[in-house]
């Protein structure tokens, strides 16, 4: 088998264990049947802006060339700051994309994928955001009516709590054991009064497993600029890296890279 096309990131399905897709374009290929088998991703030498097209040298987060990266309101610094969302300041960069992904219900939940984290995103979009960061448990806590509100209390709540991953002992499977149910309870004593009309004091517990063989002893992060052909045996898939024997391939950072899968 062979899929041919513009690398995006990996699309999943909420399984248990979390279903797989690897995309190039519109095709699909369900990854979960190829763990335990040996496959190669080839890079052909082209990269393509995902979203305008345009052939480019290198790419900007994550599949962007320059001018989308610049413009577009998804690239925007307010996607990873949310406190600074600046819609209701009529400057957002497309007013649209404002009112479909900013002024939203959102979730601030906590999730545990290496060490305990706080994080934020839309509500409609929770499953989808666990998975890509490798959680194997989440917990929403707060339920806020606009992104910015979101990122202004996962503010106040990083101050006693991560809100980052370390993705290396995510892939290692090397997870804390924490109670989540406990986590929140000593956050909720830290919320500034005006956030307590938006906390979840029982919110439902989500546990997520990912097809995986086994987890790497040493991690090796595999990158087509440098390696334009990567194979081994797929011993797991989990956030958005394919785990091989040989290394690890973060998949949605080659984005528009033009790739061939070949089983």
């Amino acid at each position: 088998m062979e899929q041919l096309g513009s690398l995006r990131p990996l699309y999943h399905e909420f399984t248990s264990p979390v279903s797989y897709f690897f995309r190039t374009g519109e095709d699909r290929a369900l990854l979960n049947d190829l763990v335990g088998e040996t496959i190669r991703i080839e890079f052909k030498g082209e990269i393509h802006c995902i979203h305008c097209g345009r052939k480019v040298k290198k790419t900007y987060n994550s599949g962007s060339c320059y001018p989308c990266f610049r413009d577009l309101a998804e690239n925007d610094l307010c996607i990873v700051k949310p406190e600074l969302c600046h819609f209701h300041q009529g400057t957002c960069r497309d007013e649209d994309f404002g009112q479909s992904h900013c002024m939203q219900m959102h979730i601030v939940y906590l999730a545990l994928s290496s060490e305990v984290k706080v994080g934020i995103t839309r509500k409609t979009n929770q499953f989808k955001r666990w998975v890509d960061q490798g959680a194997v448990q989440a917990l929403p806590i707060a339920e806020v009516p606009s992104r910015k509100l979101a990122g202004e209390l996962e503010v106040e709540l990083a101050q006693h709590i991560s809100d980052k991953t370390n993705w290396r002992r995510m892939l290692k499977n090397e997870i804390a054991e924490r109670d989540l149910t406990q986590v929140r309870a000593e956050l909720f004593e830290q919320v500034p009064e005006h956030f307590h009309p938006y906390l979840i004091a029982e919110g439902e517990m989500h546990a997520i497993t990912y097809p995986q063989l086994s987890a790497p002893e040493k991690i090796t992060a595999w990158n087509l600029d440098k390696h334009p052909e990567i194979s081994g045996k797929l011993i797991g898939i989990k956030g958005q890296y394919l785990i091989f024997d040989t290394g690890v391939f973060n998949v949605r950072k080659f984005a528009g890279y033009q790739v061939a899968l070949v089983v």
